[in-house]
């Protein structure tokens, strides 16, 4: 059995792959699409190209999560039945030299967002036994860089997270999905230097492998997919 999801949820939307995700979803998945961020400011244009619909939240706070699917709930006259959670934040440095409460920040809004986001958005997803939650990860779910502990804590937590979920909710008909984004993502005003061609993911290649996980059938169900540029080391 394969889902035709009709609506698509974004939170931490801004101008690389959740702008992809939100295109490719509209385009080829013919859904409604939110999108979520706190500042709200630049995702306009990618609400009109898509039909979608803004909505500012903060992932950290459960206030604001509530609100957000309250609202959309409102707009759409039902959940969103794809929520995906591709929000993170960083807090670099000497170990011994972190800000702690900039690394507080790094893992609520890495971790903990995760967790309210996919806690209210599984409550709805239950009663009908159906849906989705994808969540973006990094090379650093599963391997700790030097000096950068804190995003490593975040995505291990991340990733951590979308195990249990998928073990727990993926026989009550629920399709949670983990990806691990191994390498940097080409977006507005970046890309791979002259001397290192296709050494970036490509932000609409991403797309289309979380649309493919989408469309699979519940009989060959994936929970985790890690992708890479060909050329990266891992």
């Amino acid at each position: 059995m394969r889902y035709d999801y009709k609506s698509a949820l974004i939170v931490g939307a801004g101008s690389g792959l959740s702008a992809s995700l939100a295109r490719l979803f509209h385009r080829e998945g013919a859904m409604r699409i939110g999108l979520a961020a706190r500042d709200i400011g630049k995702l306009h244009p990618l609400a009109l190209e898509t039909d979608g619909a803004v909505y500012p939240c903060d992932a950290t706070k459960p206030d604001e999560v509530d609100a957000l699917f309250e609202s959309m709930e409102n707009a759409l006259g039902g959940a969103p039945e794809v929520v995906v959670y591709n929000a993170s934040a960083r807090a670099r440095g000497p170990f011994v030299e972190l800000d702690r409460e900039a690394v507080a920040q790094a893992l609520a809004v890495t971790a903990s967002g995760g967790f309210l986001v996919a806690q209210v958005a599984a409550r709805r997803m239950l009663a009908k036994k159906r849906g989705a939650i994808l969540f973006t990860g990094a090379s650093a779910s599963v391997k700790g860089y030097a000096q950068s502990a804190p995003f490593a804590m975040g995505k291990f937590a991340l990733r951590g997270l979308a195990q249990s979920l998928a073990r727990e909710l993926a026989p009550q008909g629920i399709h949670i999905a983990h990806f691990v984004i191994d390498g940097a993502i080409r977006n507005p005003g970046r890309s791979e230097p002259p001397n290192a061609p296709d050494s970036m993911l490509d932000p609409d290649a991403i797309a289309r492998a979380y649309l493919d996980v989408l469309r699979q059938d519940r009989s060959a169900w994936t929970w985790e997919v890690e992708l890479r540029p060909w050329v990266e080391r891992f």
